[in-house]
């Protein structure tokens, strides 16, 4: 009986440790999250900036005739 206690509370702290080590990892996962979606959304706004600086060149451009 007291072999099965011994071995019951060692699988039970096994089961916490992994526990606290999983909640890490999700916390240091979750903060990855929050970085790759700022960085994300700062490229996607680097983007259209270029986008829009480009269709106003483009519609600077002096058009040209095609030839028949």
């Amino acid at each position: 009986m007291v072999n099965e206690l011994n071995t019951l509370e060692s699988k039970i702290a096994q089961v916490v440790s992994l526990c606290a080590s999983l909640r890490a990892e999700n916390a240091q996962l979750k903060e990855q999250l929050a970085a790759a979606e700022s960085s994300n959304k700062d490229l996607s706004d680097r983007m259209e900036s270029a986008r829009g600086r480009l269709e106003q060149i483009v519609r600077q451009l002096p058009e040209t005739k095609a030839r028949a």
